[in-house]
């Protein structure tokens, strides 16, 4: 027996809770004495319900539960019987010395087990049985219902060639989701070779879980892989629709795993990063300055520019996503640590000529996700430790600084802005132990303006810091 029989043959057994699901029809008979006659009938099948037994019941209980089972009585050719390996085999003389005693007085008795309140108990067997004389699976077969209503019988009875219809209808067509459960439920049952393509479907094969690469970093799964794949559409799609990017992060929000989400998230996040410090880090090179002419050096410098610009824009809408979804803790501690990134924008924005000629919306895009992360350690969205607190203030405040001297008086519809990142940054501030806080608020004396009654965020910061600069030790010894 091949390979493939066996496993049908094993798995045959398994098959009664999966066989004839209820049908929106009329219940059958208590005991039915109808019947059905296929041509060239030589052989009586009667097929007799067979509820599943309470653990309680006696053998006389038992005995009175089946003669009481409905039945329904079935005149069938048994030359199309043996079409399915096990009417071939019940019919065989090899079981048995005396010839045809298989089917005693040209009868056989088929078991249906069914819950009593199924409402069509006998149908998927009559159907399977029309098929052995029929072969007509194109027109029984005409939805994902009707092939897994079929199927498990087929299984049953080890009926081959409408397995295979049955599992080629389903690989070729859509299901709903109830439909997909059913075929988890009965794929176990199913030969491997024929499984594969259903439940390639529904779940993905070992061998998209590559192995972890040679540098130590786990393999994405296949869930990682359509999320970044979603962002990366959503970054560099051309042209960039909004709408594209608002679907894509509506996916991120609903996808159940938030694991999963950050994961992507930071990849992207860390991705762009470099990329903005590597066109940062060529525009302030000296090196850079000195090996190129001028002209060249020109052209390659608004080229580095305007990616950069195109790269803090990605940025800006990583940074939003991953705020909205609070699992930003990475993004901040990042940015926290970008001095030297901060120290070139310096150089870029002292150099006033050129980013107002080919950039003049990089300084503000900085600002604003300097301000969007800040926003977030400030609301709670966000929970950084102190020392991603003090680092962010520190790395990121002289950059405000060049902004709001340079670039406010040029941009008087932005300046809010740079008003709201000094006050978060006066809002972290005051997050940090007294000695801290001193060093960072010095720094911000920039924020002051002529009339004090401009700057009350100002004023606010320094009278809190008097005050607990002012108080008793607290938590010492007495």
């Amino acid at each position: 027996m091949s390979l493939r029989k066996r496993q049908r043959s094993a798995s045959s057994s398994r098959l009664s809770s999966l066989s004839s699901p209820p049908s929106p029809s009329p219940p059958a008979p208590a005991a039915s004495s109808a019947s059905l006659s296929f041509p060239n009938a030589d052989l009586l099948l009667r097929l007799r319900l067979d509820p599943c037994p309470d653990d309680s019941e006696t053998d006389t209980d038992a005995d009175c539960r089946l003669k009481a089972a409905p039945f329904l009585d079935l005149h069938v050719c048994s030359a199309s019987l043996l079409r399915s390996r096990y009417f071939a085999a019940l019919l065989s003389d090899r079981w048995s010395p005396a010839p045809s005693s298989a089917a005693a007085g040209g009868r056989l008795t088929l078991a249906v087990a069914a819950s009593p309140s199924c409402a069509r108990p006998f149908h998927a067997h009559v159907e399977v049985l029309r098929l052995l004389h029929t072969l007509d699976f194109a027109g029984a077969i005409r939805s994902p219902a009707d092939a897994l209503d079929l199927l498990p019988v087929a299984l049953q009875l080890l009926f081959d060639a409408c397995v295979e219809a049955c599992v080629r209808f389903l690989e070729a067509v859509p299901w709903s989701e109830e439909e997909e459960a059913r075929v988890l439920d009965i794929a176990p049952l199913l030969p491997a070779d024929e499984a594969a393509d259903l439940l390639a479907r529904v779940s993905p094969p070992p061998a998209a879980v590559a192995p972890a690469s040679a540098a130590g970093q786990a393999a994405r799964s296949p869930s990682e892989a359509m999320l970044h794949g979603l962002i990366h559409s959503a970054i560099h799609a051309q042209p960039i629709h909004a709408a594209t990017k608002a679907f894509v992060a509506m996916l991120l929000k609903d996808y159940p795993s938030r694991d999963c989400v950050h994961k992507v998230l930071d990849e992207a996040f860390l991705s762009r990063l470099d990329t903005v410090k590597e066109l940062m880090g060529k525009y302030a090179s000296p090196d850079f300055r000195v090996a190129v002419d001028s002209d060249e050096r020109e052209a390659i410098q608004r080229l580095n520019l305007q990616s950069a610009v195109l790269n803090v824009k990605h940025l800006y809408w990583l940074i939003e996503r991953m705020v909205d979804l609070r699992v930003a803790d990475n993004a901040v501690k990042l940015w926290s640590d970008q001095a030297a990134l901060a120290t070139d924008l310096q150089k870029l924005l002292n150099d006033a000529d050129m980013w107002r000629n080919m950039t003049p919306g990089l300084p503000m895009l900085v600002t604003r996700c300097t301000l969007r992360l800040a926003n977030s350690v400030v609301t709670g969205e966000t929970l950084a430790p102190r020392q991603v607190r003090m680092k962010l203030v520190r790395s990121w405040l002289p950059v405000l600084n060049v902004c709001r001297d340079i670039v406010q008086p040029m941009h008087f519809q932005k300046s809010s802005n740079c008003h709201e990142l000094e006050e978060a940054f006066l809002q972290i501030i005051s997050t940090l132990p007294v000695p801290e806080a001193q060093e960072l608020l010095q720094q911000c004396l920039g924020f002051s303006t002529r009339n004090f009654e401009d700057c009350p965020h100002l004023v606010a910061a320094f009278q809190t810091w008097f005050r607990r600069a002012g108080r008793a030790p607290q938590g010492g010894e007495i």
